[in-house]
C-alpha cells in the first residue's frame, strides 16, 4: 500500500511502498477514507515531542473495514467506522472507571516480539497513536474505532476523530461548561474551533475566541463565537477582562504554547477553571501567579476531550446530521497523501483550519 514515511524531526515525508501485516485476532483492515491533518502530527515533524523512525504519522481518520480478525465481533467488513487513538482495554482500572481515554493498557498494541504491522524495505514501520492513518489502509485494534452510521460523509468524519473530539470533549466533557457561562478559547485551528463549536453547543452566553490571524477569527465567528480578541495588538488578558468586566469563568488553551497557557489562566475570573488542551513542548513548564490559587482559580488538562468515544462520537456525528455541528466550513483544503507536506506547511503559515487528505 501506498503510505507517507516520517524518516524523523525536520526531514520531508516521502510517499513509499509499505507492506501491511494481515489482522490479528483482535485487529482490524480499515480502507482510509479520508484523514485530517492535525497539529499534534506536526509536532513530531518538528521534535518538538520524540518518536522513533521510520514510521507512518497520521492519527485523525475514517475509513471502511476491509477485513476483521478471527476473535473480532464489534465491525464487519463494510462497516464505515472513525479510528480514535483513545484504543482502550476495557478491563483496567481507568476504563472500568468511565475513563477509557487514559487507558495505557500494551494488551492492545503488539509486543517487541511480534511481528510488525508496517514494514518497508524489510524493516519495521513504526504505528503511531495507535491508528497511523497517512496511509491507504490502517491495522488496528478493533478498540480503535466507533460503527457509524453510512449516511455520514467520511471526508468530515474523520474530523471526529481528533481534533473535534479533542476540542468539543473538553469544554463539554472536561470542563462540563453550563449554559450562560462566559468561555475564552485560545487559538482557532481546529482543536480551537471544535472548542468554539462545544461552548455553543452547550449553550455558553459569552464565547471569545482569541488568535492572531483575523482569517481564523471569522471563521471562529461562523462556529459560533460571540466575540473575538486579536492577540497580534495588544494585551489579549486585558481585552478579555475589559470584555467581562473580571475575566471568564473558563478558559481553553488549544495552541501547545506555554504563553497562551498562562494567559488563559490569567484571564479567569475569581473561581474560575482554564483547560489546557494543546501539546505543550516537551520539557517546558508553564508559570502561574501563586496567589491566583487563593481565589479558587484552577488549571486542569485534558486528554482527547475526556472522551468515551463510541459513545460521544455517534452523537457528534448525530449533531452534524441536524446542523448543530459545523464540519464543512472547517476544512480549508483537501488533497492526496502526497501533499502531506505541503498541508504541514500551510497549517505552520496559519493559512488552514483544517487540511482533509483523500488517499
Amino acid at each position: 500500500m501506498k503510505a507517507m514515511i516520517y524518516h524523523g524531526p525536520h526531514q520531508t515525508l516521502t510517499p513509499e511502498n509499505v507492506d501491511i501485516d494481515k489482522p490479528g485476532p483482535h485487529e482490524i483492515i480499515v480502507k482510509t477514507a479520508a484523514t485530517g491533518v492535525c497539529h499534534s502530527d506536526l509536532h513530531f515533524v518538528d521534535g518538538y515531542y520524540p518518536f522513533p523512525a521510520p514510521a507512518i504519522l497520521g492519527h485523525e481518520a475514517a475509513g471502511i473495514v476491509e477485513e476483521v480478525g478471527s476473535l473480532v465481533t464489534y465491525v464487519k467488513p463494510g462497516d464505515h467506522v472513525i479510528a480514535c487513538l483513545s484504543v482502550f482495554c476495557g478491563k483496567c482500572n481507568f476504563c472500568l472507571s468511565g475513563r477509557p481515554n487514559l487507558c495505557q493498557d500494551p494488551s492492545t498494541a503488539r509486543g517487541a516480539q511480534d511481528k510488525p504491522k508496517y514494514s518497508w524495505n524489510g524493516s519495521q514501520v513504526h504505528q503511531f497513536l495507535n491508528i497511523s492513518s497517512y496511509a491507504e489502509y490502517m491495522n488496528l485494534h478493533e478498540n480503535a474505532v466507533v460503527k457509524i452510521r453510512e449516511d455520514m460523509p467520511l471526508d468530515k468524519a474523520a474530523l471526529i476523530g481528533c481534533g473535534v473530539m479533542t476540542g468539543t470533549g473538553a469544554v463539554l466533557n472536561t470542563a462540563r461548561v453550563p449554559a450562560g457561562s462566559t468561555v475564552a478559547i485560545f487559538g482557532c485551528g481546529g482543536v480551537g474551533l471544535s472548542a468554539v463549536q462545544g461552548a455553543r453547543i452547550a449553550g455558553a452566553g459569552m464565547i471569545i475566541a482569541v488568535d492572531m490571524v483575523e482569517a481564523k477569527l471569522a471563521t471562529a465567528r461562523e462556529m459560533g463565537a460571540t466575540h473575538v480578541v486579536d492577540a497580534s495588538s495588544g494585551d489579549a488578558v486585558k481585552k478579555i477582562q475589559e470584555m467581562t468586566n473580571g475575566g471568564v469563568e473558563f478558559s481553553f488553551e488549544a495552541i501547545g504554547n506555554k504563553r497562551a497557557a498562562e494567559q488563559a489562566f490569567e484571564c479567569l475570573q475569581n473561581g474560575g477553571t482554564a483547560t489546557i488542551i494543546g501539546m505543550i513542548p516537551v520539557g517546558q513548564k508553564i508559570e502561574l501567579d501563586g496567589t491566583s490559587f487563593l481565589f479558587e482559580k484552577r488549571v486542569q488538562g485534558s486528554n482527547m476531550g475526556s472522551n468515551v468515544f463510541r459513545r460521544d462520537m455517534p452523537r457528534y456525528v448525530d449533531f452534524y446530521m441536524r446542523g448543530i455541528l459545523k464540519l464543512d466550513e472547517m476544512i480549508t483544503r483537501t488533497g492526496r497523501l502526497e501533499d502531506l507536506n505541503e498541508a504541514f506547511r500551510a497549517m505552520k503559515a496559519g493559512e488552514v483550519a483544517r487540511t482533509v487528505l483523500i488517499p
